[in-house]
């Protein structure tokens, strides 16, 4: 049986979910989910190998319960304001490789239907995710 989730964990859990839900953990995800993490003020305090404990122990977790069970358990334990941070951390990390797989993709479907923020939210805040995580294209000037 699965110990109950602090909120630092909940917080936690759902962006890791989003870069494990395509069974992959890129080097720009895990470096961008260790900046997100470690910038926001609960876990500014927080030793390097209390971090890598957390991330071991929702490894873990992701593992036995799969990334829907992850966001499941996860996403009550949270306010309103957190699960919209969290879901745009989420939103962000599957961004940040610039590639959304359908896996990603669906793995968003899903993390929007549990939070209680309206369709409208989320499309927005997806709309801000991509537009940010595009690459800079410069054209010919002629």
């Amino acid at each position: 049986m699965t110990l109950p989730m602090t909120t630092l964990e909940a917080f936690a859990a759902i962006p890791l979910a989003a870069v494990c839900c395509d069974q992959t953990f890129g080097k720009d995800e895990a470096r961008v989910i260790r900046e997100q993490l470690l910038g926001r003020t609960a876990d500014r305090e927080r030793e390097p190998s209390a971090f890598g404990l957390l991330i071991s122990g929702l490894l873990k977790r992701f593992r036995e319960e799969s990334w829907q069970g992850l966001i499941a358990s996860a996403a009550p334990l949270l306010s309103r304001e957190q699960q919209e941070m969290a879901f745009a951390l989420a939103c962000q990390l599957i961004h940040c490789d610039r590639i959304v797989t359908p896996e990603e993709q669906q793995f968003l479907v899903v993390l929007a239907e549990q939070l209680p923020f309206t369709p409208a939210r989320a499309q927005q805040i997806l709309e801000m995710c991509d537009l940010l995580s595009r690459d800079f294209v410069t054209e010919a000037v002629s």
